[in-house]
């Protein structure tokens, strides 16, 4: 009993965490497309602010990890399907493991770690210096000023990273290795266009709007959740990453489901 009883608290605050977030999202999402004058300038200076912390400065670390893993891809589908006579499925095996699945993953983790966690700890700092209730007590809507631009230089940032990364790994990586491979460049990227599908590329963009908004919204939930003390700003911020991660996860299986099955 004792232990259904835990599983059952598990459970119901489980669906309270899920809840909560929902909600914070779309309030979020309504916000963005609500408009009004107030702290519509301070808004847009979050969300640029946002959008380049999040996107322009995570290019160089992206460019790294894009290229290695392209590069380790690349030379194993190219080099070892034609051994098994699956040459001709090189193409779709590079759409489906780094556009649809590899570029999305590696491009959330990667934000996730740099911004995720860098909005829950400035959030969870302004809590603890109480800004939050200043801006409160100046009549400041959070979700205009503080909320909503990060939650869209979020989707903005991720969206396009995930593309990036995804023209990265597949022509930085062929041109890091094409020493290495018998399949001259023409009829590499012919037979990758002709691989691609539209369902693919709608399918990075899903990917990307979900992933982007799980990260901005749970680190945004979790910076709110700080009290007064310092130490729980490294606290929820760590939280905010492993459950922003298994969000991630749990939404990639999700989708992939939804369009394979």
């Amino acid at each position: 009993m004792d232990v259904m009883a835990a599983v059952g608290r598990r459970t119901i605050s489980g669906g309270r965490y899920l809840l909560d977030l929902y909600l914070l999202a779309f309030r979020a999402v309504c916000e963005i497309f609500r408009r009004g004058p107030t702290g519509a300038r301070e808004g847009r200076r979050v969300l640029l602010n946002q959008v380049l912390f999040t996107g322009f400065d995570a290019l160089p670390v992206l460019s790294l990890v894009a290229v290695l893993f392209g590069l380790v891809v690349i030379i194993q589908a190219v080099t070892q399907l034609p051994r098994i006579g699956a040459g001709e499925m090189a193409g779709r095996i590079l759409v489906l493991v780094i556009i649809r699945e590899l570029g999305p993953l590696i491009t959330a983790v990667i934000v996730l770690g740099r911004s995720g966690s860098a909005i829950a700890v400035e959030i969870g700092n302004m809590r603890v210096n109480q800004e939050i209730e200043a801006l409160e007590m100046m009549g400041v809507d959070l979700f205009r000023y503080l909320i909503a631009p990060r939650v869209l230089g979020s989707v903005a940032a991720v969206t396009c990273l995930i593309l990036y990364f995804d023209a990265v790994a597949i022509m930085g990586g062929f041109v890091v290795a094409k020493y290495k491979l018998v399949v001259p460049f023409s009829i590499y990227v012919g037979d990758l266009i002709q691989a691609m599908r539209f369902s693919d590329l709608l399918i990075t963009l899903v990917k990307g709007v979900v992933f982007g908004l799980t990260i901005a919204v749970v680190s945004v939930y979790h910076g709110l959740a700080v009290g007064n003390s310092p130490t729980e700003v490294p606290q929820q911020a760590t939280k905010a990453i492993l459950r922003a991660l298994s969000l991630c996860l749990a939404f990639n299986v999700l989708i992939a489901a939804v369009m394979y099955l």
